[in-house]
């Protein structure tokens, strides 16, 4: 049975094809920058490997790119659309409304929809990504899976807000956390790979949207990302953590209106409002040739990196591991070196020659004094995802 994983982030696409149940990868490829002139797409199979720049404003434009590749007489692993059995969806939004796996109806996409007001930057390229596989592959099942889902076992004491209760029970205003897939899965492979029964670990998400979580025994119990993607870490062009009274004063002060505001805090800050660039690796070349915007910007994101290790520490009274995964946690020595600095009262001691490895395996980047294990362990969604939809309609 082929699976075609479809990964909408908010200005990227990630794509596997996999054979289910052996697992096997027939292809992937990434479509990054949507938005942007100079968008890249990388294109791999068993035997081939391409790398692009295109124009590709949307993400429907990056789909139908994909799907290109797929069928690409010279590059391409399947004759036609109809070879896709199962469409699996990464979506960022599920509000209380689903909390497991999904086949796709247009009861579901209603609420996807839904909740787009929620998450601004994701549910409507998710969407967009699920409208355009039911034109291309209609005989293939298309399944949901939510980031919201691995976080529904995050206690009351840490969901609720300190706001009026009828909120919460009658509106469902509560954290509900996301990136959820990735997780779960770098959490179970740590967890596999110490080999512990009972398990504190720290998980670090950082693309362009960025999170962390504290997994105890394999759960979560808490998450940096709340009611909607954009609290926490300072992202790409999110701002992550601000006193909620600034909100007022660009209204009532300064005039804003409120979709100016949402579009400032969404669209307009994070590392793009402290440096003009989103793009991570912009940011760190721009730094490392002195400029003091894009220093700075790094020792902020990081600093808030550090204070939400520091509780999740103190939230499981304790740390096994902790784990950075995604684009820039898996390749940024940069981010990684910052985020470990001055922690060594914790028991946290990062190796800079292991930390600069450019290997792609599950690796340690701790000292052997370490008491706290530090890793990289690449994150496959998209693995997941093919294996609770091949689950779901198995």
């Amino acid at each position: 049975m082929k699976i075609l994983i479809i990964n909408s982030g908010s200005s990227s696409i990630k794509f596997q094809l996999i054979e289910m149940p052996s697992e096997t990868l027939i292809c992937s490829g990434l479509v990054e920058r949507i938005g942007y002139d100079d968008a890249i797409i990388n294109y791999k199979t068993k035997g081939d490997s391409l790398n692009q720049t295109h124009n590709i404003k949307t993400h429907r434009e990056g789909l139908n790119k994909i799907v290109e590749l797929l069928l690409d007489a010279e590059k391409g692993v399947i004759a036609n659309t109809n070879e896709i059995n199962i469409v699996g969806h990464r979506v960022v939004h599920g509000g209380n409304s689903f909390s497991n796996t999904t086949l796709i109806t247009s009861e579901v996409k209603e609420k996807i929809q839904e909740y787009a007001a929620l998450a601004p930057l994701h549910n409507p390229g998710n969407l967009e990504g699920i409208f355009v596989s039911e034109e291309i592959f209609p005989m293939a099942k298309q399944v949901a899976i939510f980031d919201t889902a691995f976080h529904q076992t995050i206690p009351e004491k840490v969901k609720k807000y300190a706001i009026p209760n009828e909120l919460y029970e009658n509106h469902g205003i509560q954290v509900y956390g996301f990136h959820g897939t990735s997780h779960q899965y770098v959490s179970n492979k740590a967890i596999a790979y110490l080999g512990l029964e009972t398990s504190k670990i720290i998980t670090i998400h950082l693309g362009n949207g960025c999170s962390m979580t504290a997994v105890k025994d394999g759960k979560s119990i808490d998450t940096s990302l709340g009611f909607t993607p954009s609290n926490g870490l300072v992202m790409g062009s999110r701002s992550g953590d601000i006193d909620h009274a600034i909100i007022f004063h660009l209204v009532n002060n300064l005039k804003y209106t409120l979709n100016e505001v949402k579009t400032l805090l969404t669209n307009k800050s994070g590392m793009l409002g402290l440096t003009g660039h989103m793009d991570l690796r912009d940011i760190v070349e721009e730094a490392e040739n002195g400029n003091a915007e894009c220093q700075l910007a790094l020792a902020i994101s990081t600093y808030r990196i550090k204070k939400y290790i520091g509780a999740y520490i103190a939230a499981m009274n304790g740390v096994d591991a902790i784990v950075f995964t995604a684009g820039i946690g898996e390749n940024s020595p940069t981010i990684r070196k910052l985020s470990c600095e001055d922690l060594e009262v914790f028991g946290i001691d990062l190796d800079d020659a292991k930390n600069k490895s450019g290997s792609r395996d599950l690796r340690e980047i701790n000292t052997a004094k370490s008491k706290v294990k530090l890793l990289v362990i690449p994150t496959n969604e998209e693995l997941e995802i093919a294996k609770q939809a091949y689950e779901l309609v198995n």
